[in-house]
């Protein structure tokens, strides 16, 4: 077994690396630091595993996860987050991920999801396999699961507070791309203020 990481914190890549080097059949362990650097990697070398922080600078996790589908679409990819299940688990198995994992799961946790998603199975929670089951009826899904992955990441951060120049920058991005994002996410949720918006994450614990 071949795997790749993508994280931004080398102490991390470094750390995943002790926890997989050693488990039966993996052979070659190689990490990169952002986004544009896996995709970069995967187009010049076939992997059998890739293990994908969600939030890295620049293009975020999920849109780098889309671009790799395209470029292989059967390469199993394994997010991993500092964010819940509650947050983001919908969205990037949506997206072609075989899994989601938090970042303070137990290292038996993360062996036995890279082993799962190697096979050709889905790693899923029991608490996310019951999202799931609520996802695929219509008249469950919740506003915020509405808007598009760069409108939730703008949502995200309006509810913690950042300005629009912030998020801006933090997503390289323009002030007018935003403000666009913004209108959006108060059409689709049906929401009127910031106020609302953060009363809403925190109700539906989308932010800490």
């Amino acid at each position: 077994m071949k795997i790749l990481i993508a994280d931004d914190h080398a102490v991390v890549r470094e750390g995943l690396k002790q926890i997989l080097t050693g488990v039966p059949g993996v052979t070659e362990i190689d990490g990169v630091a952002n986004g544009n650097e896996l995709l970069k990697k995967i187009k010049g070398e076939d992997y059998d595993v890739v293990i994908l922080d969600i939030s890295m600078p620049g293009k975020s996790g999920l849109e780098v996860l889309k671009e790799l589908k395209i470029v292989k679409p059967k390469l199993p990819v394994l997010m991993l987050s500092i964010y819940p299940e509650t947050q983001y688990a919908v969205r990037v198995l949506k997206a072609g991920a075989s899994g989601y994992l938090t970042k303070d799961s137990a290292s038996e946790e993360l062996v036995n999801a890279v082993e799962k998603i190697y096979l050709g199975q889905k790693y899923i929670t029991p608490s996310l396999a019951e999202k799931l089951a609520d996802f695929s009826w219509e008249g469950n899904i919740l506003p915020h699961e509405k808007l598009s992955d760069r409108e939730f990441e703008v949502f995200k951060m309006m509810a913690a507070g950042k300005t629009v120049k912030e998020i801006a920058e933090k997503l390289f991005i323009s002030v007018k791309t935003v403000s666009t994002y913004k209108v959006r996410i108060f059409e689709k949720m049906n929401l009127e203020s910031r106020a609302d918006i953060t009363s809403y994450a925190i109700k539906n614990k989308l932010i800490d």
